[in-house]
């Protein structure tokens, strides 16, 4: 046996007796339908395991360098000390909401919710238990389900907490809800585990941003799964930000499921962490829905950033758009994998996508794999992939009219990365996402 294998091995008994003394501390205070599908996740990992590299799904992120350090399971540990963590610039913002995990755990005393009153919910998973049993009961891992990989069955196993955002039918959440999720590592190696569901009724609209911190330099796990319902006519703005530490490892998926006449929209940002795993799957599920994945990231040193998206087109009528941007220093590494599947009931789809890279290094690499699967005849769908280097004329032209050599590369990278940050509809997150874009380029060499 090699020793990927057994290590293989000894995680998987490591998380079931992990299992076993969670369902202990239950003490049989669980939602017994939510229970139930955590023995399925397990059972899961028991018989599955994990991915080796050799699956072609993980071929260009090994899962032994994710999974490799001794991580304890954060929930099993006391709430570490807070008064290292400061939140005052997001609550500054007086007309937003505010959800602070530390380590997967909800810290109410950090957060601040404004959005309240009939058909809305903003808070945690075990309040939403309370307030919404039925609701929960009907979502949870509907969509992020155990066939999805060992990742997702690990957290389906460990759920005990996360952000849940609801608005019911005709209901529209004015505020941003802006959930910041911070990896503790000053005193451990944890895992945290969060699971989200964001939940849009019937013509419902809402924004949310996501936003990735750690304090504390041990390595740390994120395995995170978010499940988004967009009900017909909803509209849902969705936004990530990536600014890990060195050591924070982050596996994230988020699995969508759209009615018709729906329109979803997903910015993902990575410029932080060791190594990240996006996944990001949109089902069709209705005519005339609308998806947009957007993506940037900005490595340096050995980072290495997967993104891996599907665009299912399961009906009729329906619009995808993919634009991945990378720009790469040192000896990183981004990976982009996207997938469009157009299924045969699926006439009149309209599906594009494309990755552009700009690597700064002999040394920096960018795997780019577009695919597409179209079992229908009347479609338009294109995919596309460029990997180059900044462009020697447009150099010449700004140094020729004074511009010093790395204000005019950060000026070049600044216009490329724009198309991305653009994206992003909230103000406030925007113009806090282009000062850090200028200042790691500046830093960037």
């Amino acid at each position: 046996m090699d020793k990927i294998s057994q290590e293989n091995i000894d995680l998987k008994m490591r998380l079931i007796e992990d299992f076993s003394n969670f369902e202990a501390s239950l003490n049989g205070q669980s939602n017994e339908m939510i229970h139930n599908v955590r023995r399925d996740a397990i059972a899961y990992i028991n018989e599955n395991g994990f991915p080796t590299k050799k699956f072609e799904e993980w071929k260009y992120t090994n899962p032994a360098n994710i999974l490799k350090n001794d991580y304890v399971q954060a929930f099993t540990q006391p709430a570490g000390d807070l008064s290292g963590i400061d939140v005052t610039e997001v609550l500054a913002e007086s007309n937003a909401n505010v959800l602070v995990f530390v380590n997967g755990r909800y810290e109410s005393s950090l957060s601040r919710i404004v959005s309240k009153g009939d058909g809305i919910f903003v808070g945690n998973l075990s309040e939403a238990y309370v307030a919404h049993k039925d609701l929960i009961n009907s979502h949870f891992s509907k969509l992020a389900k155990n066939e999805k990989g060992a990742f997702t069955a690990m957290n389906t196993a460990f759920a005990t907490d996360g952000a849940v955002v609801y608005a019911a039918d005709n209901v529209q959440i004015p505020e941003i809800i802006r959930i910041i999720n911070i990896a503790d590592a000053r005193t451990g190696t944890y895992l945290s585990q969060p699971r989200n569901i964001f939940i849009a009724g019937v013509n419902a609209k809402a924004m949310i941003s996501e936003e990735f911190f750690t304090i504390g330099e041990n390595p740390s796990l994120t395995n995170m799964i978010t499940e988004v319902f967009c009900g017909r006519g909803s509209m849902l703005e969705h936004y990530k930000i990536q600014n890990d530490g060195a050591n924070a490892n982050h596996v994230g998926s988020t699995q969508i499921k759209q009615e018709a006449d729906s329109h979803y929209s997903n910015t993902t940002i990575s410029w932080g962490g060791n190594i990240t795993r996006n996944n990001l799957q949109a089902v069709f599920a209705g005519n005339n829905t609308e998806c947009h994945f957007f993506g940037l990231y900005l490595l340096s040193g050995r980072q290495h950033v997967d993104n891996h998206t599907l665009a299912d087109h399961a009906m009729p009528n329906c619009y995808s758009n993919e634009l991945y941007k990378g720009i790469i220093a040192d000896r990183a590494t981004g990976v982009f994998n996207g997938r469009i599947m157009v299924r045969e009931d699926a006439q009149k789809t309209n599906a594009y996508q494309s990755n552009n890279c700009i690597l700064l290094s002999d040394d920096a690499m960018n795997y780019s794999k577009p695919q597409l699967e179209i079992f229908a005849d009347d479609v338009k769908c294109s995919h596309g992939a460029t990997t180059g280097q900044l462009s020697d004329q447009e150099m010449f032209y700004l140094r020729s009219r004074g511009i010093p050599h790395d204000e005019a590369r950060a000026m070049l990278l600044q216009a490329f990365a724009e198309d991305v940050i653009d994206t992003i509809k909230d103000e406030y997150l925007r113009e806090k996402l282009d000062k850090k874009l200028i200042e790691i380029l500046m830093s960037t060499r």
